[in-house]
């Protein structure tokens, strides 16, 4: 027979809980899809599909965060790009600092060269940083900071931008020229409809976006990336 008093209790503790969880991220953070639920999230650092080759510390689950303030940013430029049948797909956002830390400790391991051909081949492991590819602190600490590309809202392919994510080398600075007229077509879309919201680039990495005035600037957070 079932105790429906216990049933009760249950329920309530799990749901105790989940309130609780939501209620551990710091204020002025929010879970992106509660504020555009059909934004498409590929969180590479949860994967093994990286220049690192691994998941990486302190990501626990594909669920994205960034500040509250970014999210609404966000949300215009989906609207905006859907008019188009586009979308965003965002590759990452919040990144804990153990992550980055994560990032040092692999940078150091001169010998660890795995995904060197997909992702780095021009670029010396040791010149990463010296070449302003990897830092010891990350705008995506701050919570303010995206990486997204543009896909097709029927098909989920992503724009051609010439260069694939988080690939490190000339081919994705924002202004390099030797790609096709289209792939110039792509990128220079998603420049402007990302500068159109408040965010502004950075010269290396065209995915690599900053929303202007955020609200933690001097901020590095590293809770976890968690459901």
């Amino acid at each position: 027979m079932v105790n429906y008093k216990n049933f009760i209790f249950i329920i309530f503790t799990i749901g105790l809980l989940s309130v609780q969880q939501e209620q551990s991220l710091p204020k002025g953070f929010v879970k992106v899809t509660q504020v555009i639920p059909d934004l498409n999230v590929e969180l590479r650092y949860y994967s093994s599909h990286n220049f690192v080759g691994d998941t990486i510390d302190g990501y626990k689950s594909n669920t994205l965060y960034i500040t509250e303030v970014t999210a609404k940013q966000l949300k215009l430029v989906q609207d905006e790009l859907q008019k188009q049948n586009l979308c965003l797909k965002v590759y990452d956002g919040y990144r804990p600092q153990r992550a980055v830390n994560h990032f040092i400790r692999w940078a150091k391991a001169l010998n660890d060269t795995i995904k060197k051909s997909e992702f780095y081949p021009d670029v010396a492991k040791q010149n990463l940083f010296k070449e302003e590819y990897i830092a010891t602190r990350s705008g995506h600490s701050r919570g303010s900071t995206v990486d997204l590309t543009i896909i097709d809202a029927e098909t989920d392919e992503p724009l051609d931008m010439g260069s694939p994510y988080d690939f490190f080398g000339e081919q994705s600075w924002v202004n390099y020229s030797k790609i096709t007229g289209q792939q110039k077509k792509n990128r220079r879309l998603l420049q402007s409809v990302m500068l159109k919201y408040g965010f502004r680039n950075y010269a290396k990495e065209w995915w690599h976006f900053t929303l202007r005035g955020e609200p933690f600037p001097k901020t590095y957070f590293d809770f976890e990336v968690k459901d």
